[in-house]
């Protein structure tokens, strides 16, 4: 499969444009959305609210669960974050880019490791297949399921 890397938005752009869009909407700054927005800005790929609390913990904030929760519903509930199913029942999230760009995951059923992957050739196909079956696909995720490459050798 060949995959290549997207260019993304800078870490900082992505939390001002999230921050902005909040403010439009009524929504008021905290030190605790702001230290959620740094954190999904930060991260490569998907992380679930247990995991960006414990991030930032990490680095001394005293952000508390229920408000990294609250923030990341929120951010859900405006579409700029994308819940990711990684079939585990943990729910995951991470920045919603713009023009709808985005990446799948590969996801190790060993070690629960998360790994991002983008394929134009997979995009198409998934496009031609909504054509095929007179579909208008708005939106998609795909996980590929099975061992990494350190549990394999393990």
């Amino acid at each position: 499969m060949a995959a290549h890397t997207h260019d993304h938005p800078t870490p900082g752009a992505w939390s001002a444009h999230a921050t902005e869009a909040l403010a439009r909407r009524g929504g008021r700054r905290s030190t605790a959305r702001d230290a959620v927005l740094g954190a999904l800005a930060a991260q490569d790929c998907c992380a679930s609210a247990q995991e960006i609390h414990d991030r930032l913990r990490g680095q001394g904030n005293r952000v508390g669960i229920a408000s990294v929760y609250r923030t990341l519903e929120l951010l859900h509930e405006h579409g700029l974050v994308t819940r990711v199913d990684t079939g585990d029942g943990v729910a995951r999230f991470e920045p919603a880019l713009p023009g709808g760009e985005h990446h799948h995951h590969a996801v190790c059923t060993r070690c629960g490791s998360v790994e991002a992957f983008a394929d134009d050739a997979l995009e198409a196909a998934i496009h031609a297949i909504g054509d095929r079956v007179d579909f208008e696909v708005t939106g998609h995720d795909v996980a590929l399921r099975g061992r990494c490459r350190a549990c394999r050798a393990a």
